[in-house]
């Protein structure tokens, strides 16, 4: 699937028709840039309304398009990241089922959603307040999946971080504990390559310091946990004197209460996390179905709109669909050029003379037809 599309109309002039012109590009293409998937855009009989509406509209739509492309792109991204959460490949994009790129190449107009006698404006106000409501129910949802996810990652940071900040509640057996009216279980953590001080030091920090009571509980790549057991009278002294050493004691109360409290708000984040992650994405499924479709409606308003702007009226211009690459573009728009009318040709200046200078409807389009790109990621 290509990433990069080109919509483009070329002008029918004198006794032309669609179909022949149609017929000239098909083979021009077949002949000097075979590798160039091209379909036809098909465009229903829009209503035209009046020259100061569509001069209105015209001003709007690169900012229009920008905004509904932006929306789509959004919302493939969240999709990526949701997948890459469980380590799942995303599955296609589609629209009611069928592709986007085919769904692009093979447009339909959704006559029941959106009545070609409507007035364009109106048709691009319904198609842009769809994409907004959904662009708003993203940031909802996605705020909502963010915060459980977020709550749950501070919650694992604490239980895996460094020794020094981390919850130590599942790393203490209640066995490790020693509480009596006159003992008490002090927890010191202790830098790595310190452990030989501390166990030939500790019973000497202050009086009244059970021998032989430090026991090693846990160890990561920075520190080693460690019990102490002394007389809760020398308890503030015995802190004093290990923190001049280096050493950071740890206010632990060992309760089996709240350690079953905080699993079990960790396995309902868990679940929760689970549920609104698989809602988030079966609702980003579907609505970048919604997004796109109503993009590529507006894409067809669009050409249209710009296409009377630069031919005049009656409507007559052949739509298309392009997919060069890269290496292929300057060959094809040499042949849509030539295929526009040598005059009017000659008004218009290269891509390459201009840079960046955008003709009508401002997406860098400097050429004598019509022409604007979608991107589909």
């Amino acid at each position: 699937m290509a990433s990069r599309y080109w919509v483009v109309s070329l002008p029918v002039q004198g006794s032309a028709t669609a179909s022949s012109l149609w017929n000239r590009l098909q083979e021009q293409i077949s002949r000097h840039s075979f590798d160039t998937p091209l379909y036809r855009f098909n465009i229903p009989n829009l209503r035209v309304g009046t020259l100061d509406s569509l001069l209105s509209l015209s001003d709007d739509l690169l900012k229009s398009n920008n905004f509904m492309e932006g929306v789509s792109h959004k919302i493939r991204r969240q999709i990526e990241e949701l997948e890459r959460v469980t380590g799942v490949e995303s599955n296609a994009l589609t629209v009611d089922g069928v592709p986007v790129d085919s769904y692009l190449t093979r447009f339909v107009w959704d006559e029941a959603r959106y009545p070609t006698m409507s007035p364009l404006k109106e048709i691009v106000d319904s198609l842009q307040g769809q994409v907004t409501k959904i662009e708003d129910d993203l940031k909802v949802r996605a705020a909502e999946y963010n915060n459980v996810r977020s709550q749950l990652n501070a919650i694992n940071r604490k239980q895996s971080g460094s020794l020094a900040v981390r919850d130590l509640s599942n790393l203490v057996k209640p066995e490790d504990i020693v509480q009596s009216e006159n003992l008490m279980t002090i927890l010191a953590i202790i830098p790595k390559y310190s452990q030989k001080d501390w166990l030939s030091s500790y019973e000497t920090l202050t009086s009244y310091v059970v021998p032989r009571s430090s026991k090693k509980l846990y160890e990561d790549n920075e520190y080693a946990l460690y019990t102490v057991t002394l007389f809760r009278r020398v308890a503030d002294n015995f802190r004093s004197n290990a923190r001049e050493k280096g050493y950071q004691i740890r206010d632990f109360e060992y309760s089996s209460e709240a350690q079953d409290s905080r699993k079990q708000e960790q396995d309902k984040l868990v679940q929760d996390q689970e549920n609104l992650r698989s809602s988030l994405l079966q609702w980003c499924y579907a609505s970048y179905g919604e997004v796109f479709s109503s993009w590529m409606h507006f894409c067809a308003v669009r050409i249209f709109a710009e296409s009377i702007l630069r031919y005049g009226l009656p409507p007559s211009f052949l739509s298309c669909v392009l997919a060069p690459s890269t290496k292929s573009e300057k060959k094809v728009r040499s042949i849509l050029e030539g295929l526009c009318d040598s005059t009017n040709s000659a008004y218009w200046k290269s891509e390459d003379d201009v840079g960046s200078m955008a003709g009508l409807g401002g997406d860098g389009d400097s050429h004598p037809y019509v022409s604007f790109t979608i991107n589909l990621v």
